[in-house]
C-alpha cells in the first residue's frame, strides 16, 4: 500500500487508521481484504436500502477509466468529503488508492473546503449540487480544482452556465451503484451537453427506449437500466428521465427530470420535485411538490400556484409542462443516500 491522506504517508492499514476517519479507514480495510467484493448499498426509489456485492475487479476497472479520462497520476490530489457509505465516496477512495495518490479528507458537509487553507491544486473533486452552490459563493476555493464531477441530484441551469462562464472543468455524471459510479460524463455548459461514454463503454436501447450499458471491462457486460434516453450514437445520449417517473398529460409524455433544472432557477432555496395527480381533462396533471418548514410534521397543504410564480413558469416551460397546482409538506421522504423519494401523501 502506498497512499497519502491529509499529508501523511500510509504504507499499511494501521497507518490509515491513524490519520483517516473511521469510515474511510474501514472501507480501505474492506477493499484490501481477501474477499473479491465489497458490500455496497443501493436504495432504489423506495428509500429502503438493499445490500449488493460489488466486485473489486469492477471497481478497479471503473477507477482506471476515470483516472485515464482526467489524466490523473500518483502525484494527483483527490478531494473527499462524500461519505464512503455511498458509491461516490467509495470510488473516490478507490481512484486514489489504485494510483497511490493523495487524498484530502474532510467530514461530509455542504461547505466543502471550508477549513482548507492550502493553495495546492486538486486534481479531482466529486460534489452534489448543494455543495456546488456553496463553492460558487466561494469561487477562490472552486478555482483550486482541475476537474469536478457532479452527481446525486439536479444541477440548476443557472449554476451550469456560471461554471461554464468561469471556465471551470466540471462534468455531470451518469451512473449507479451497480456500475461502480459513473460510466458517462457530460461537460457543463451554457447549453446542456449530452453524456459521452468512458473508455470502451457503449450504449444501446431496449424495447422500452431505456438505456442499455455495454461495459466490456465489467464482469456483467450488459446492464439494463430504467432510464429513458435519446440515443445520439453508440457512445452518446441525452438523458430524459426515469421511465417510472414519466407523466402522460394530454397525450404528451413529460419527464420531470427534464424540466426540474429550469424550475430550480425560480426556487433556488427550496427542495421540490414534479409529480402528478389524476385529471378528468388531461389524464394526468402536473403538480409541484415542495418542502415547507412552516408546516407541522404531518400537515399537508394544497392549492393553486400563485400568479407571479405561474407567470414565470409559463416563460420558462412549454405550456404542457407548466404545473398549476402545488402540494406542500414539511419534509420529503429520502432514500438511504439522501435522494428525494418522489412520493407524497394522497
Amino acid at each position: 500500500m502506498e497512499l497519502t491522506i491529509n499529508g501523511s504517508k500510509c504504507n499499511s492499514i494501521d497507518d490509515v487508521f491513524k490519520v483517516a476517519s473511521v469510515k474511510v479507514a474501514e472501507f480501505i480495510a474492506e477493499y484490501i481484504n481477501d474477499k473479491p467484493y465489497v458490500i455496497a448499498h443501493t436504495s432504489g426509489s423506495t428509500g429502503k436500502p438493499k445490500d449488493i456485492n460489488l466486485l473489486k475487479s469492477d471497481m478497479k476497472a471503473s477507477a482506471q477509466l476515470t483516472n485515464d479520462y482526467f489524466g490523473l497520476t500518483n502525484e494527483s490530489v483527490f478531494y473527499l468529503n462524500l461519505s464512503p457509505d455511498y458509491i461516490a465516496g467509495k470510488m473516490m477512495i478507490v481512484r486514489a488508492f489504485e494510483l497511490g495518490a493523495k487524498i484530502i479528507e474532510e467530514s461530509p458537509s455542504n461547505q466543502p473546503l471550508a477549513n482548507y487553507n492550502s493553495n495546492e491544486r486538486i486534481g479531482l473533486g466529486a460534489f452534489v449540487p448543494s455543495q456546488i452552490k456553496y463553492l460558487i459563493n466561494n469561487p477562490e476555493k472552486l478555482l483550486l480544482f482541475d476537474n469536478i464531477i457532479i452527481g446525486g441530484g439536479v444541477l440548476p441551469s443557472r449554476l451550469e452556465r456560471w461554471l461554464a462562464e468561469q471556465g471551470i472543468k466540471a462534468y455531470r455524471t451518469y451512473g449507479m451503484t451497480e456500475t461502480c459510479s459513473h460510466v458517462a460524463l457530460a461537460p457543463v455548459g451554457s447549453v446542456q451537453q449530452p453524456f459521452s461514454a468512458l473508455g470502451d463503454i457503449s450504449f444501446s436501447l431496449d424495447e422500452r427506449g431505456c438505456l442499455i450499458v455495454n461495459a466490456p471491462h465489467f464482469s456483467t457486460t450488459k446492464i439494463i437500466t430504467n432510464d429513458v434516453v435519446k440515443l445520439l450514437s453508440s457512445t452518446q445520449f441525452k438523458w430524459c428521465g426515469r421511465i417510472d417517473n414519466v407523466i402522460n398529460t394530454g397525450g404528451i409524455k413529460v419527464f420531470p427530470e427534464d424540466i426540474e433544472p429550469q424550475i430550480a432557477e425560480l426556487l433556488p432555496n427550496c427542495r421540490f420535485f414534479i409529480t402528478s395527480q389524476p385529471s378528468d381533462k388531461w389524464g394526468e396533471e402536473l403538480i409541484l411538490a415542495i418542502e415547507y418548514s412552516g408546516l407541522s410534521q404531518n400537515e399537508v397543504k394544497k392549492g393553486d400556484i400563485n400568479p407571479a410564480l405561474l407567470d414565470k413558469l409559463k416563460i420558462k416551460l412549454p405550456s404542457y409542462a407548466v404545473p398549476r397546482k402545488y402540494i406542500a409538506v414539511k419534509q420529503f421522504k429520502e432514500t438511504y443516500n439522501g435522494k428525494i423519494v418522489r412520493e407524497l401523501p394522497i
